[in-house]
């Protein structure tokens, strides 16, 4: 029989024009079940001027959101320093390595995503997408970035609506925040 897993998520960001969203669907999912339909997986962090967003297990995330927070302050708000001081730090650290989580971050300028294996991938479009919607997500983002008019919100609620349609693990209960 398949290990049960706990799935989650889209969580979908687009850097632009010096504006910001992250946003995210609100599913949990265990297995076949889904146990929470509301779930809030985004969190603006140093002050307001970077938001990071998790796909993957809950508690994992909230370890990692505490760890990237400390490596911001401990390198003053560069988010570049912080999200690469992380990623060494999450592959080195045995404790650490067995975390299943993945971190999407946007500034109002830069885009990252930070995994477990220490990578830390900084997308050329200014947009990051992870989770099991995540492929869905940055498909119609793509799409979407090609009309000037359409701000970062907008692509991104978007977005998560194209993915909630597709992906059995994300739902149309959209959390989005913005820089």
């Amino acid at each position: 029989m398949d290990e049960l897993k706990i799935r989650s998520t889209t969580v979908i960001g687009v850097v632009r024009d010096g504006k910001a969203a992250l946003g995210s669907d609100g599913q949990v999912t265990f297995g076949n079940t889904v146990l929470k339909g509301n779930a809030k997986k985004l969190r603006k962090l140093y002050n307001g001027t970077v938001i990071a967003g998790f796909a993957g297990s809950t508690s994992d995330a909230l370890t990692l959101f505490d760890k990237f927070e400390a490596k911001l302050e401990e390198y003053r708000g560069n988010l570049p320093r912080a999200a690469v001081e992380l990623g060494k730090e999450w592959r080195n650290d045995k404790m650490l390595r067995r975390l299943e989580a993945m971190l999407a971050i946007v500034s109002k300028d830069q885009a990252f995503l930070v995994s477990g294996n220490g990578d830390v991938i900084e997308p050329e479009s200014g947009i990051v997408a992870i989770g099991s919607g995540g492929p869905f997500a940055l498909a119609a983002a793509r799409a979407f970035v090609q009309d000037p008019n359409r701000t970062p919100r907008e692509i991104v609620e978007g977005a998560l609506n194209i993915a909630g349609d597709i992906c059995i693990y994300t739902n149309r209960n959209i959390s989005v925040e913005e820089l």
